[in-house]
């Protein structure tokens, strides 16, 4: 490094004809299609979610993370989530979904989480953030966004 009237001067070095590195073939990745059903319902600022992931192959998912985010902020405290399950923000849970074989359905998914505030109403978006290192190249079908009013109903996706 070099100075120059108060400014820092770095030198780069290119090396022409130097090889690039080798690409990996998408056939390489391993492909999975997951998907999440199941229903949601609020009362009194408590939402019950219960959700089934499903993997439509060709491949297996040794496990993969679904994310639950609200769109009030959850209750401030401690949530009692179960295992496999962590908050990771104001407003979004994530949970494990344990292996999921092609063509599959793996274990129901049961959590309950209060609100803050008393709201009427509350939209729950779903989707996939880790899919165990499989692509899934048909995104739309884990995604899933839910309105849920403060009723008692359930509320299918």
């Amino acid at each position: 490094m070099r100075r120059m009237r108060g400014l820092a001067v770095w030198g780069a070095v290119l090396v022409w004809g130097a090889a690039a590195p080798a690409a990996v073939a998408v056939t390489d990745v391993p492909e999975a299609d997951l998907s999440y059903h199941g229903f949601a319902a609020m009362d009194r600022g408590r939402v019950e979610v219960r959700l089934s992931p499903r993997n439509h192959g060709p491949g297996d998912v040794a496990d993969a993370t679904v994310r639950l985010r609200w769109s009030v902020p959850l209750a401030t405290g401690a949530q009692r989530l179960p295992d496999g399950c962590a908050r990771t923000g104001e407003r979004s849970v994530v949970c494990r979904t344990g292996p999921l074989a092609a063509g599959g359905t793996g274990q129901r998914i049961a959590l309950g989480v209060w609100l803050r505030g008393a709201p009427t109403e509350v939209t729950l978006d779903m989707d996939t953030v880790w899919a165990g290192g499989s692509v899934d190249r048909n995104r739309g079908n884990d995604r899933q966004q839910v309105l849920v009013l403060d009723t008692g109903d359930t509320y299918a996706f």
